[in-house]
Formats: C-alpha cells, sequence, structure tokens
C-alpha cells in the first residue's frame, strides 16, 4: 500500500506553514488519517497542533540536506506508521535531493509551490536556479501579499516559462483570492497580416504559440532563426528556433518549431535564416502530441541577431 505525499514547496517566509495549517484544520482534508508532516525549514510560523481535530498529526524536524535519506524516512514509517505525509520543503535545497530519499512506497499526490508576491522576482534575479528548480513541478502555485499594484503579468510569464501545467492564484492581503485571469500582453500584432517576431521577442512568441496554437492557426508569421537540420523531422523539413535559457548557463536549450519548406535540404547546418511561414498543426514525437507546424513561403539567409540567447522574460 502506498502512502500519499502533498510537498509544499517555496522559499523562507512564503506561508507554507500557514498554509499546511490551515490545510490540516480543514475536516474536509484532515478526516483522521495519521499524518506526518515532515519539516525540511524552521520559519518563524509555529504550529499549533491543537486546532488539529483528532490529535492524529505528528511532526518530525530534518534540520539538514545531508539527514534526508531514505533510510531515515523508511525507519520512521517502521516505528510509527503513517497513513500519509505533508512535506514543508526547503527552498533552498533541490528538490531532487527529495525525490531521491522518498521510499518506493511513499507517493507524490500533489506539489504546490507557495510564493511571496513581493520578493519573487527578486529570487528570480539573484536565485535563478533554486527558483526554477521550485517551478518545473507543482500542479499550483499560489502568489501571496498581492495587491492591486501586484504585477500579475509578470509572475504569470515567469510560471508558463518554466511550467505550462500548473494553475495560478493570486491571494491578496485580505484573504480573498483572485483567479488566473491574466491575458499575456504580447509585443507583436497577432492580427497583423504578417505577423513579425522582433529577435528579442522569440521565447515569449514561443511560449505563447505552444500554449495557444489556435490563436496562431493559418496565419503568417516573419522570425529570424538558427538552423537545426535533425532527423527526427521529416523529409523536407528542418527546424528553425533559437537556444532559450530558463535559469542558468548550464539550462540552455533548443527551442523551435518543425518548418516545411522546399529548400530545407540545402539549408547550411546552425546558419540564420529568415522564415515567412504559415502556422498549421500536426502531431509529431517532437511535440509528445499536437504541435505548430510551419509551412514556409520563403527561407532567405539572414544575419545573427544582436542577442543569440533567448530569455524568456522581459
Amino acid at each position: 500500500m502506498s502512502i500519499p505525499v502533498y510537498l509544499f514547496t517555496g522559499f523562507l517566509d512564503a506561508g507554507k506553514t500557514a498554509f499546511i495549517q490551515e490545510t490540516l484544520e480543514d475536516p474536509g482534508f484532515n478526516t483522521g488519517e495519521k499524518t506526518l508532516v515532515l519539516l525540511c525549514e524552521e520559519g518563524e510560523n509555529e504550529y499549533r497542533p491543537e486546532r488539529f481535530a483528532g490529535g492524529n498529526v505528528s511532526f518530525l524536524p530534518v534540520e539538514e540536506q545531508a539527514g534526508l535519506t531514505t533510510a531515515f524516512l523508511k525507519d520512521y514509517q517502521k516505528k510509527h506508521r503513517v497513513d500519509r505525509v505533508l512535506i514543508e520543503y526547503n527552498g533552498m535545497w533541490p528538490l531532487q535531493a527529495l525525490y531521491d530519499a522518498l521510499p518506493k512506497d511513499w507517493d507524490i499526490y500533489q506539489i504546490i509551490l507557495l510564493a511571496d508576491s513581493t520578493t519573487f522576482a527578486s529570487y528570480m534575479t539573484n536565485m535563478r536556479q533554486l527558483a526554477v528548480d521550485k517551478l518545473q513541478d507543482p500542479e499550483m502555485v499560489i502568489f501571496n501579499r498581492c495587491t492591486d499594484a501586484t504585477d500579475k503579468a509578470y509572475l504569470h510569464r515567469a510560471v508558463r516559462m518554466v511550467n505550462r501545467r500548473a494553475q495560478m492564484a493570486f491571494e491578496r492581503t485580505d484573504g480573498s483570492v483572485d483567479p488566473d485571469d491574466v491575458v499575456d500582453e504580447l509585443p507583436f500584432d497577432t492580427d497583423a497580416p504578417v505577423i513579425d517576431i522582433a529577435d528579442e521577442d522569440f521565447g515569449l512568441w514561443y511560449l505563447d504559440a505552444m500554449d495557444n496554437l489556435d490563436k496562431y492557426m493559418g496565419k503568417t508569421v516573419r522570425f529570424k532563426g538558427y538552423v537545426c537540420q535533425t532527423p527526427r523531422v521529416p523529409k523536407g523539413c528542418f527546424v528553425p528556433g533559437r537556444f532559450g535559457m530558463t535559469c542558468c548557463a548550464e539550462d540552455i536549450s533548443f527551442i523551435g518549431f518543425i518548418c516545411a519548406a522546399e529548400n530545407a535540404a540545402a539549408l547550411q547546418h546552425r546558419s540564420w535564416v529568415t522564415v515567412t511561414a504559415t502556422v498549421g498543426a500536426k502531431e509529431h514525437p517532437i511535440y509528445d502530441g499536437v504541435g505548430p507546424w510551419l509551412e514556409a513561403a520563403s527561407v532567405t539567409p539572414a544575419q545573427p541577431p544582436k542577442e543569440e540567447l533567448v530569455y524568456f522574460l522581459r
């Protein structure tokens, strides 16, 4: 029998303790299961177990990352028998350390990221690799301490550049919650006869086209791309794209769309071209399903852009 694990991530003072406290006070969630709360971070707030019905919650501190081992967790499970586990994870520890330590019968049911909207941008700037690490896997991202001045569009894009699946919510300082109704403001005109994608906007267009393909169906786009000749695409096709960085130099990857072109075979690998193409959709393993499929009207040589690396936030 597997043990469900609910994982709560975020940096110090992100509101994890308060959220877990409220969760365990909810009679709809806490119905008597013997629950272990694994504490990997000591924040300013303390838990109030007297407010949990049934006295069924125990706490296990893990003060150092090195102490988070499979043997440690299995030993506790053997001695105390738990029905489920809630983990308040340390934002400074990589998630892989936790994944490696979980016993085989501990299955992660849900991951929720809590983030302070007033400090999140600072973490993205100064601790980008750690921030991206925490953004990759959650099903839900909750930004708290929001006000009318909160730049929801920035927060929305920061999540979407890493995680296209996560739902988002914005909790205000008065406790009310706003849904993620952000409509991405794009720096190009999607209703123009030819949608011109500036060099610096390729990353935004890539994310938007992957998330909202219907918006571009049948439309013509023009952009500058780096030629990738790969046997993974059909004959008569190539992949124009860019190298993008989400967190650090070690996390640079190539992003692009499959493009059919009459002169595809003649294009030099790693050269730069300007592509004018009509957007369609086809299923292909590169996309792990259906994705953008470009039919080129023209592919012509181009000079490299001033900044060859793509960033996803503006």
